[in-house]
């Protein structure tokens, strides 16, 4: 079996992204002016450099919020994002839209896949993050030196490292960190 260095493999705790939840309550009859509202500040730090991203979700009806989030590449994008007049400039436009903040929350790196969605309780203390990731990761990793790694010897190392990457991150994210986040739940949130 030959073994995979992980040393230099990009995993989103490693790459300072930063995604804003904020949750709005918007009172009734005024929903389609927020949207509009909400539509127009989004787009907005859409043309800020380092802005990822972003989505809008409706209320689920009732009293529930509506969410808006923001992807940042960085700290300092997002920061740049949130002192802009540009951002000023919507928030101070938006009386009589009938809407105010409930909660906010910013994730970075691992707490995105600690969240639970459309919860605003604060993401576990590092070292169960931590943890976590690492019950996450062996399988794969095991598995992936006894399946995968065999079958890629003929590829040049760039080549066959960045396979091994590839399929390692698209399995945490969608396999591995879910299940795990899943079981630990109640453990995670004490």
């Amino acid at each position: 079996m030959t073994a995979v260095s992980l040393e230099h493999t990009t995993v989103p705790a490693d790459t300072g992204e930063v995604t804003l939840l904020i949750a709005r309550r918007v009172e009734p009859g005024y929903e389609a002016a927020f949207e509009r509202w909400a539509g127009g500040i989004l787009e907005s730090a859409a043309a800020f450099p380092g802005h990822l991203g972003y989505g809008l979700f409706r209320s689920s009806g009732g009293d529930a919020p509506w969410f808006l989030v923001h992807r940042f590449r960085d700290a300092e994008a997002c920061r740049i994002w949130q002192e802009s007049p540009e951002r000023a400039a919507w928030f101070a436009d938006c009386e009589g839209h009938h809407h105010t903040e409930v909660a906010r929350r910013k994730l970075t790196g691992m707490e995105t896949w600690f969240a639970k969605p459309g919860s605003t309780r604060p993401a576990p203390p590092r070292w169960k993050m931590a943890i976590s990731a690492t019950l996450a990761i062996y399988p794969i990793s095991l598995l992936g030196g006894w399946f995968l790694v065999p079958r890629l010897t003929a590829l040049p190392l760039a080549l066959s490292s960045a396979v091994v990457a590839c399929v390692f991150n698209v399995l945490m994210t969608y396999v591995s960190m879910p299940a795990v986040s899943r079981l630990l739940r109640g453990w995670l949130s004490r």
